[in-house]
């Protein structure tokens, strides 16, 4: 009997669109991607890919069109509360803010009582100003949200910040942060358990392409007496592995670091006697 397909939905066209192909490519999965296809099959996963419109496919995965998602989390908060997060995904970060124009005395969120604010994300405005017992008033756009307040139409704004460049060349600024949000790997509120055992091999797929993003492989030399020391300063995954070296009384040390702490521990390394230190990228990690 020939093995189900999983369909995963992923954004039609974007910086997301283009992340979510490429942590697919990077856990062995070749997709069969023409030029406008609204979907396309994996040779070699029981996997199919439909590009879909964003906004779409919080309903689509509720329907049953699609099994699993790649999508931001920003939208999940704001169409998506029901669905559940399989596996949060690492790339594709950004904010959702709110900005008034660079001429305006704002103060605190108490300066938006009785303003007028334009918004593509109305649930997660209205949720933030109930949050802060704040009376203003909606005008939800689908479109350039930051255009509002230069045609008088709004007195402030709320949209997706990841840079900060749209919001500089409208004459806008940043006040504040209203949530974080990443890409995020989704799924019904209940997952048919004929797909379950292939939705957790790409899972498992996923999970050791995050490790190796966030690992780098050290390799170093260092005199015998100081390898207790050495050996101190290294988290690795469980301890690392020690091979004696040609040269008597000296030995290679192996391990994985994390990269928020790689240039930590490297002058800490320096600092004990480690020297020669290598470091080289990781493709996989399997735990």
């Amino acid at each position: 009997m020939e093995e189900r397909k999983i369909k995963i939905a992923i954004q039609k066209s974007g910086r997301l669109n283009e992340d979510s192909l490429k942590i697919l490519k990077d856990c062995g999965i070749s997709i069969e991607n023409g030029i406008d296809q609204l979907k396309a099959s994996a040779r070699n996963f029981p996997l199919e890919v439909m590009y879909l419109r964003n906004g779409d496919i919080p309903q689509y995965l509720r329907d049953g069109v699609v099994d699993l998602a790649i999508v931001g989390e920003n939208l999940l908060i704001e169409k998506g509360k029901d669905l559940q997060i399989v596996e949060k995904l690492g790339f594709s970060k950004c904010k959702v803010s709110l900005a008034v124009p660079k001429n305006t005395d704002f103060k605190s969120v108490k300066d938006l009582e009785g303003k007028r604010i334009a918004t593509s994300y109305p649930n997660t405005v209205n949720e933030f100003l109930q949050r802060e017992r704040i009376n203003a008033e909606l005008h939800i756009i689908n479109g350039s949200v930051e255009i509002a307040p230069n045609i008088g139409l709004a007195d402030a704004i709320v949209d997706i910040v990841s840079s900060g460049s749209t919001l500089f060349k409208n004459n806008l600024k940043e006040v504040i942060s209203i949530l974080n949000s990443e890409a995020v790997l989704v799924a019904p509120p209940q997952i048919e358990d004929e797909i379950r055992p292939i939705v957790e091999r790409l899972k498992f797929r996923i999970q050791s392409v995050l490790k190796a993003r966030d690992s780098k492989y050290v390799l170093l030399n260092a005199p015998n007496e100081k390898i207790d020391k050495i050996i101190e300063l290294l988290p690795g995954m469980r301890s690392p592995t020690v091979l004696p070296l040609a040269e008597e009384g000296w030995s290679s040390i192996h391990t994985v670091i994390n990269k928020d702490r790689f240039w930590e521990i490297i002058d800490e390394l320096k600092v004990v006697g480690a020297e020669g230190i290598l470091v080289c990228p990781i493709e996989k990690m399997v735990m």
